[in-house]
């Protein structure tokens, strides 16, 4: 059994990876870390009630690493490094589900979060968790970098393509995700009313999943990325445009995802619905390709919590510890 900590275990992200991990056979929650804890995980969240008798507990790198084979970081960006610092100094491993260990250009992560990066010296160390391009890395990894949910949804549809586009092009990327992506701070920006049958683009140029997914497209390619926040709690739909500089067969490429347990290639003039994968770990893919323009349409969808955030970690998670990629995760997507 798999003996697991969740740090951040109030967010979105880290009650999405408990509420996970409950129904996972070979894993379980032994730490759940929250501010200075002292009170059971079911008192703040009721629905865990019944499900377990956690307590939650300040964060202590030494007393988690006697406790726990892995240790899950779900806090927000900025604050990973440190706390991932002192659990590698306590020799656990940990995979963040945050965004700190994710890019390894110091300037870039400078650039686009704000702030120095502390701790240089464990990016080396750091394997980015997308699955089906890193299975082989995850395997013996002390250190995982979960994924961002914009960046699943893209680098998931483009890297199969992508030495079929043109370099001198940017892919141009509309990216449309659910309210709870901004996380459980409350925000004016989210209140109801202000959100309510509207939708939002924001950080134009400017966001800091960017050099997250260049890096990732081992930078063969600009992304011309806007991200829009619409009034559902739930989900990530990309709309991908790329131009390719020869032609190509699309489905052959993807034939490359014909053995990964969540990423299905609808096929062409298949468009996926957020509906299919609500709640899931799935990433569903269809495409267009535009005779007038040359261009090809890509449309992938997501759930940003499951697939986006916990479900790609418990899948990291399965990985590194040799058991099924499946685990904790055979869930369809809900409707409605």
């Amino acid at each position: 059994m798999v003996r697991v900590g969740v740090v951040g275990a109030l967010g979105y992200g880290g009650r999405e990876f408990i509420r996970l991990l409950m129904a996972h056979p070979q894993a379980e929650l032994t730490a759940a870390v929250y501010r200075e804890g002292g009170t059971r995980l079911d008192e703040i969240l009721p629905g865990f009630g019944k499900m377990t008798d956690i307590v939650l507990e300040a964060f202590d790198a030494t007393s988690l690493a006697q406790r726990c084979d892995v240790v899950f970081l779900a806090v927000p960006g900025t604050e990973s490094m440190i706390m991932g610092a002192e659990l590698h100094k306590a020799g656990v491993r940990f995979m963040d589900l945050g965004s700190d260990f994710r890019i390894k250009d110091v300037a870039a992560y400078k650039q686009y979060y704000g702030v120095e990066y502390s701790h240089p010296e464990l990016l080396d160390k750091a394997v980015y968790g997308h699955v089906p391009w890193h299975r082989e890395a995850l395997r013996n990894a002390a250190i995982v970098a979960v994924p961002g949910c914009f960046p699943i949804s893209i680098i998931t549809a483009l890297k199969p393509l992508l030495d079929a586009a043109a370099p001198e092009v940017p892919v141009v990327i509309n990216s449309v995700s659910g309210v709870s992506g901004a996380g459980r701070k409350a925000n004016d920006v989210f209140h109801f009313p202000n959100m309510n049958e509207n939708v939002r683009a924001y950080k134009i140029a400017t966001h800091q999943h960017i050099p997250e997914i260049e890096q990732e497209l081992d930078f063969k390619a600009q992304v011309q990325f806007t991200p829009h926040v619409a009034p559902v709690t739930r989900g990530i739909l990309s709309t991908i445009v790329l131009r390719p500089s020869q032609s190509l067969d699309v489905a052959a490429l993807y034939r490359c995802y014909d053995a990964e347990p969540f990423v299905r290639v609808l096929g062409a003039g298949k468009i996926p619905d957020l509906n299919q994968v609500r709640g899931s770990n799935f990433c569903d893919i269809g495409w267009v390709e535009d005779v007038r323009t040359g261009n090809i349409v890509i449309v992938s969808v997501i759930d940003n919590l499951v697939g986006g955030t916990a479900g790609m970690g418990m899948q990291c998670m399965n990985v590194a510890f040799g058991l099924d990629e499946r685990a904790g995760l055979r869930l369809p997507g809900m409707a409605p």
